[in-house]
């Protein structure tokens, strides 16, 4: 066991190397992409949030951001819905980019994915503490129950058949789950896509996919 909790640091090192998924935070008020479009907008830039899109799109944004600008100025109330059509646009053209359907903008507050919060402060903070000590804490757990029912099945597996089967399911359920945290750990996901880098594990449940 503690073997085993010795390699989460490196794990934990290894994983943030991979990408963040497409169904992060890009799609809400609270947002890196909003942000950057409010920052354009204040300075008549468009400049931020190009980076948001490809180039096959810049055009589009481009028009959007150009006729934001003029219906800004009737005033607030047009102000405002020139601001959301432009929030718009570009989260529907980045998400489109990623290959991810556009469900509209979420608002402030609005819960996010597990370390998604701890991911945005280690950018922020430029360093990985945050993410790390989320991990571990969820690694651990994850590790030391899987394997506690593999040991305990393990003292009964000649006492039956039934019993045997229970120590096979509880192996294959832990060997699994670690597999699929080296997967995910060492692969090449590009953002958006929906697995951690490498081939689909097995299902956890599957007592004959090992």
């Amino acid at each position: 066991m503690s073997k085993m909790l010795g390699i989460l640091p490196l794990l934990v090192a290894i994983m943030l190397l991979v990408a963040v998924p497409a169904y992060a935070h890009c799609d809400t008020m609270d947002g890196p992409v909003i942000a950057d479009a409010k920052l354009a907008l204040e300075s008549g830039d468009i400049t931020p949030i190009l980076k948001w899109v490809s180039s096959e799109n810049e055009a589009e944004l481009r028009a959007a951001f150009e006729h934001t600008l003029a219906v800004r100025a009737l005033g607030d109330e047009a102000r405002e819905l020139a601001d959301n059509y432009l929030f718009e646009t570009l989260v529907r053209i980045h998400r489109e980019g990623e290959g991810a359907p556009y469900t509209g903008i979420k608002p402030h507050g609005t819960p996010l994915e597990p370390g998604i919060t701890e991911a945005d402060q280690a950018i922020a903070e430029g360093n990985p503490d945050a993410v790390f000590q989320g991990l571990h804490a969820i690694l651990a757990e994850g590790i030391a129950d899987r394997l506690s029912r593999v040991i305990e099945a393990k003292k009964h597996v000649n006492d039956s058949v039934e019993a045997g089967r229970e120590y096979v399911e509880a192996y294959v359920i832990f060997v699994h789950y670690i597999e699929r945290l080296f997967a995910d750990a060492g692969g090449d996901a590009a953002h958006g896509e929906t697995g951690g880098g490498g081939a689909e594990p097995p299902a956890e449940h599957s007592t004959h996919a090992h």
